[in-house]
């Protein structure tokens, strides 16, 4: 009876250490968890933060940048109304200075159409004509020669037609009315075929002798080859070739025949 006694208070006392150390360990267990706790918030806490300074300092470059952009632009939009100003400026000159020659002109038409040309005057001896004399303020053809080119080199091409024309009108036998009437052809390059085929025609009837002959008729047959006229234009590189063989217009009108055979 006794020994069944002391067995069973030896099982209680086993069982009494088995749960202390059950217990034990479990609170150990719950120990580390919470230190591993510990560890992933102080882990996720330096993520946290780390990742807010960055989201902080790419804000800052950012701004930064914008910031930079604002001022570039600002610069550039200062830059691009003072070219405006500019451009403002020099084209109310144009219009000006264009205004200006059309009036000019005008006046000089005014004048040539009005004055009475006097008799010519005939050369010493009796032998021939010389340049008739001019009336005061009458334009001499050179005036309205380089009034025309300075048209052409502002880009006023109808003005500059207009000068070239009163000087062939009132100067045709001129030795700058070949130039003049090349140049009408030129002002209508790249913008109307038609007429500058027909002031470059004009040149080869009315100046065949002069040295814009040969060069009017080689534009004539670019003309032509533009229109897709091979033939046409064929026959007047061979004009060119055959009239004016010494010419700088010869030796082109020659490569254009060679590459088209």
């Amino acid at each position: 009876m006794r020994s069944v006694g002391f067995t069973a208070l030896a099982s209680v006392a086993l069982s009494a250490c088995a749960l202390k150390g059950d217990v034990r360990r479990v609170e150990q267990e719950v120990q580390q968890l919470r230190a591993e706790m510990a560890r992933a918030d102080s882990a996720r806490a330096d993520f946290l933060d780390l990742t807010f300074q960055q989201m902080i300092a790419l804000q800052r470059q950012i701004l930064d940048s914008l910031d930079a952009q604002d001022r570039r632009l600002t610069r550039y939009s200062g830059t691009v109304l003072s070219d405006m100003t500019e451009i403002q400026r020099q084209l109310m000159q144009i219009q000006e200075l264009t205004g200006q020659s059309q009036a000019r002109l005008a006046e000089m038409q005014r004048r040539l159409d009005q004055r009475d040309l006097p008799p010519v005057a005939i050369g010493a001896g009796g032998t021939g004509p010389t340049t008739a004399a001019l009336p005061a303020g009458a334009p001499s053809p050179d005036e309205l020669y380089d009034m025309a080119i300075q048209q052409l080199d502002r880009g006023s091409p109808q003005t500059a037609r207009t000068a070239f024309r009163l000087l062939l009108d009132q100067y045709p036998t001129h030795p700058l009315a070949p130039d003049a009437q090349f140049h009408i052809g030129a002002s209508w390059d790249g913008i109307d075929s038609d007429s500058a085929a027909v002031a470059y025609q004009l040149v080869v009837d009315d100046h065949s002798e002069s040295a814009r002959a040969p060069t009017a008729l080689y534009r004539l047959g670019l003309i032509a080859e533009q229109r897709g006229d091979m033939e046409g234009a064929r026959v007047y590189y061979e004009r060119v070739v055959t009239g004016y063989p010494r010419s700088d217009a010869a030796e082109l009108a020659r490569a254009k025949l060679n590459r088209n055979r």
